[in-house]
């Protein structure tokens, strides 16, 4: 057997499969995301319920000048037929998100969209746009939401999206 090489040997070098390099270099990313994530802050805000003084109680009535402040404009009411909002649910109760999708049509709002939510969110959240947020806060008291948040890169920024990680 003169032309063949013999088995066992070790006359070559055998290559790992492409789709082999593709996941460990896959993995080796993913670990690299993870570390280099782990230690950030969270872009998240809570909302503040104002608290009103009672001016009954003092003593004597004082007159205060007009300011340019005391006189402002309110800022016009929020029409939330024209606001568009997808509500996601991100818990393991089944329905909730088309449920809350209804409370929020309820009260007046365009709920164009319910779904289901895969990732890490913390708690119930409204997520918006920078040109949403006054409807945003609107909608989380509507609905009776503690926290708001900026829009995540993954959300559209012609709506509000709404996360719900519990029942309301």
């Amino acid at each position: 057997m003169a032309g063949r090489p013999e088995l066992g040997r070790g006359n070559g070098v055998v290559f790992p499969s492409p789709v082999v390099i593709l996941s460990i270099l896959a993995v080796v990313m993913a670990a690299v995301a993870f570390v280099a994530t782990r230690g950030a802050t969270p872009d998240e805000r809570e909302i503040a319920t104002p608290v009103r003084q009672d001016t009954s109680a003092s003593a004597s009535p004082t007159t205060e000048p007009t300011t340019p402040e005391a006189t402002k404009k309110p800022k016009p009411a929020i029409k939330r037929s024209k606001v568009f909002v997808e509500v996601y649910n991100n818990s393991g109760i089944t329905g909730l998100a088309g449920v809350v999708g209804g409370q929020a049509t309820a009260v007046g709002w365009q709920v164009v969209g319910t779904d289901n939510w895969y990732g890490n969110i913390p708690t119930n959240t409204v997520y918006y746009p920078d040109r949403l947020k006054r409807a945003a806060k609107q909608l989380a008291l509507d609905l009776g939401i503690q926290r708001t948040a900026g829009a995540d890169g993954a959300m559209k920024l012609d709506r509000l999206t709404v996360i719900l990680t519990s029942e309301l």
